[in-house]
């Protein structure tokens, strides 16, 4: 099973994500935005410390894409390598590692749009739109 696939969707990108737990739902979910970026860092490595709020799953996953394109367009970085450190229903620290990116990334925000977050016998999984 692949940790993410593409959903065809008419304006934007959509894609499923899935995960064994709800942390690494997260993490595969960053690197799934990552992968419609199709931009590559360059230069020195940066790291950034991430902290999210959310009033439940959903808003903590939009949240936390959110923050890492704010964190790309802010710094002039794209991220590429995640790692959560604490987890739970409403709040994310993690670590976020990139390279400078002086192009920075197409992706406009992460939407609420058809958002679900469910728990299944193999973990987690959830249908994500960016708005592009």
């Amino acid at each position: 099973m692949r940790d993410f696939e593409e959903i065809e969707h008419t304006a934007d990108r959509s894609f499923h994500v899935r995960g064994k737990s709800f942390a690494q739902l997260l993490e595969n979910a960053a690197r799934a935005m990552h992968s419609f970026s199709r931009i590559e860092g360059e230069g020195k490595n940066s790291a950034r410390e991430v902290e999210v709020q959310g009033v439940d799953r959903e808003t903590l996953l939009v949240n936390w894409l959110n923050e890492i394109l704010y964190l790309e367009q802010r710094h002039g970085e794209i991220y590429d390598r995640f790692e959560t450190s604490e987890v739970n229903d409403t709040h994310l620290r993690a670590k976020v590692y990139g390279r400078c990116s002086p192009g920075g990334s197409h992706i406009k925000a992460v939407t609420f749009h058809n958002l679900a977050v469910s728990e299944t016998t193999e973990g987690f999984e959830a249908t994500v739109v960016l708005d592009v």
